[in-house]
């Protein structure tokens, strides 16, 4: 690797920061503008002082071992088990069977279609592109969900569908090219390749788990080695897709080369981690994860994207030839993703068995289904002398394939992306829900009271004069009322809004506490996890408009992982753990201090800013009488353990109150150190005396 190669990497990272700074200024997708500018750097790469750009290639080792697995990893790190359940239904039929007909319409129906117009393609052939193109990447379309609001659900199901499409679909393209490669030799490659595409998908699961549960207690043993615990993270991709590949390469059972999907293990893996080993990090580390892995995906894509566009620029095939097929694929897809979305998901509301997909969402569900990196890869992997009986072109079937995928990459890159926000602003799935609206015009009206406060502070301390300060004042009061008369014109006195608004306040507040105190090392991984459970239940209710609460005593599900382990369990004949007297006198203790903390603030709120949203004095009351009778119950659970469990509990009392001083001395020599009010050299000496202790 010579320095041209380094400098065209570093070069192409620059140019991709000011495409970032360029498409935030154009509100256009980051991911198009990088194509775009990736195409136009083939031209400049011909003058001979740029000529270093083209040092730093795509290459399918590359994109396959290096880049595909970060991808991988930020997408399933961030889904939660427990909503991916809630929707399964809906995830596995787009990922599987709408996959499945995808491929299979766009195969025989393009073989046709191009067959009719004198452009003969063996079926095989077809049927490979469709497994390629049906993939769906959602790189670009995630990012403008988020910016135009798109319902968190939906949102949910593209991002599960896309990350479980990407396995199935590679999988797929593995055993039609393995029937191109060795040929086709009747039913025995069909069965053949059915059992392939059956032990890769579940083959694929069960490794992922097993790399996933095995990286989420090596986590646990190096918590606190900060440096550590992240690098397990980056390890626990690419560890289990090379893993995957070395084992589909030798592992050979009855003379049968067994291969397992890559793909779908690192997926699984990267689940597991950010489902279940996310709890074993020290808190310091979760939150910096979402940076480090933020930042690492953004450079992956941002290298993949503009790569993209200057491979594209370099095919071989000439336009003029490629353009006619070009044409009739992206129709066929088009069609083919209809079939895959409308049929699919009618017969899933049908069923009753989820909660119904509006047809808005269908449309947008088809519409939205961008490609890009995972189809790359798949077409770079097609060997370049493949022979092929029926095919007498001047270009090979990969140049062939490539040419089309790219065709159909560009269209929904230039075509559908710029165009999502259109899309969903026209059916009105970007529009505000009840519970938003109420909570926009809140919001205002507190934000314009804090600046009316402000105002006040910046005229005591002289930093505005009389004139200013007056002439400010009288445009956030007219801003002020302005908002408050929008409020009661459009939403006028919405009772159980502002309730369920002040309600979802409330459980944030309990999140922060609950993680404040998990933190200082109050409570353990277990307790942490049951009661964030159930506040994200509650929250989750409370946001869906339903009751927070069924009762007092209400016994709350476990959260998705924990049933998928007990289901493990059960399967292995082992019981499930239950909570020890200790851990459920921490249990009922928290939350005991965490609601009387709720109780406190809320009596308080009349004293702060915060009134401006939460000004429904019913509304308030009853959420303060709920939070009283939640304290009163959970404070009885409390003494009835106390009383049958005096003396064990006593003695945890004693050892957990030495625990905390403990922890309390080294957060106040932390921070004796952090001021720089003691020397390194005193700090290292009282920090060992206090270890010691």
């Amino acid at each position: 690797m010579n320095l041209e190669v380094f400098l065209s990497l570093f070069t192409l990272m620059l140019i991709s920061l000011a495409v970032y700074v360029f498409a935030q200024k154009l509100r256009m997708p980051y991911t198009v503008l990088l194509v775009i500018v990736g195409s136009l750097l083939v031209p400049i790469s011909q003058i001979e002082v740029f000529s270093f750009i083209n040092s730093f290639q795509l290459t399918p080792e590359l994109l396959f071992f290096v880049f595909l697995p970060i991808l991988i990893f930020e997408s399933a790190y961030n889904i939660k088990i427990s909503s991916m359940l809630d929707n399964i239904r809906a995830i596995s039929l787009l990922a599987i069977v709408g996959l499945l007909m995808s491929t299979v319409f766009i195969g025989i129906g393009g073989h046709y279609l191009f067959k009719v117009l004198s452009f003969d393609v063996p079926l095989i052939v077809m049927l490979l592109f469709g497994a390629i193109i049906s993939a769906t990447d959602p790189v670009a379309v995630l990012s403008l969900f988020k910016e135009y609001g798109a319902p968190r659900r939906l949102t949910l199901i593209f991002e599960g569908e896309s990350l479980f499409n990407d396995g199935t679909a590679f999988a797929i393209f593995l055993v039609f090219l393995e029937v191109i490669v060795h040929g086709y030799a009747g039913a025995s490659s069909i069965v053949s390749g059915l059992l392939s595409f059956f032990i890769m998908v579940f083959g694929g699961i069960i490794f992922g788990m097993l790399m996933g549960f095995l990286f989420a207690k090596l986590i646990e043993w190096v918590k606190g080695h900060e440096h550590l615990e992240i690098t397990l993270t980056l390890l626990v991709a690419h560890f289990t897709f090379i893993l995957t590949e070395v084992i589909s390469e030798n592992l050979v059972i009855a003379d049968q080369h067994i291969h397992l999907s890559s793909i779908i293990a690192t997926m699984v893996a990267s689940m597991i981690i950010g489902n279940f080993g996310r709890f074993k990090m020290s808190l310091a580390v979760e939150g910096y994860m979402e940076r480090f892995w933020s930042y690492f995906g953004f450079v992956t894509n941002s290298l993949v994207f503009i790569l993209m566009g200057l491979l594209f620029v370099k095919q071989s095939i000439d336009l003029h030839v490629a353009l006619l097929p070009i044409i009739l694929s992206i129709i066929v897809v088009m069609i083919g993703r209809a079939l895959a979305i409308y049929p699919v998901l009618g017969f899933l509301n049908l069923t009753k068995k989820e909660e119904p997909i509006p047809l808005s969402w269908m449309h947008l569900l088809s519409w939205g289904s961008l490609r890009g990196a995972l189809a790359v890869i798949m077409v770079l992997l097609i060997p370049e002398d493949i022979a092929l009986d029926g095919w007498h072109y001047d270009f090979s079937v990969k140049d062939f394939v490539t040419a089309i995928t790219i065709g159909c990459i560009y269209f929904t890159l230039l075509v559908k992306a710029t165009s999502i926000g259109k899309v969903m602003h026209r059916l009105g799935i970007d529009a505000l829900s009840n519970y938003e609206e109420v909570s926009y015009y809140k919001s205002k009206s507190l934000i314009f009271d804090e600046v009316l406060n402000t105002l006040d502070m910046l005229l005591a301390e002289q930093k505005l004069n009389e004139a200013q300060y007056h002439n400010l004042r009288k445009y956030y009061l007219d801003q002020y009322h302005k908002v408050r008369k929008e409020y009661k014109d459009k939403i006028g006195d919405d009772s159980v809004m502002t309730e369920n608004l002040l309600r979802v306040f409330v459980l944030g507040m309990e999140k922060d506490e609950l993680k404040e105190i998990y933190r200082r090392g109050e409570i353990n991984e277990k307790v942490y996890k049951k009661i964030l459970n159930l506040l994200d239940i509650q929250m989750e209710r409370v946001e869906k408009g339903r009751s927070q609460l069924n009762t007092l005593d209400e016994k709350f599900p476990l959260d998705g992982i924990e049933r998928f382990i007990n289901a493990i369990r059960r399967l292995l004949f082992l019981s499930s753990p239950q909570l020890q007297p200790q851990e459920l006198y921490i249990y009922y203790r928290t939350q005991y201090k965490m609601l009387e903390m709720v109780v406190a603030r809320l009596e308080g709120l009349t004293d702060t800013s915060l009134i401006e949203v939460f000004d429904d004095q019913e509304a308030l009351t009853k959420t303060i009488e709920l939070y009283r009778a939640l304290a009163a119950n959970t404070k009885n659970n409390l003494d009835h353990m106390l009383e049958e469990n005096y003396e064990l509990l006593n003695n945890f009392n004693a050892i957990s109150g030495e625990k905390t001083l403990a922890a309390k001395e080294l957060e106040t020599l932390n921070n004796l150190s952090k001021n720089e009010i003691i020397t390194s050299k005193l700090y290292i000496m009282l920090h060992k005396e206090l270890r010691k202790k």
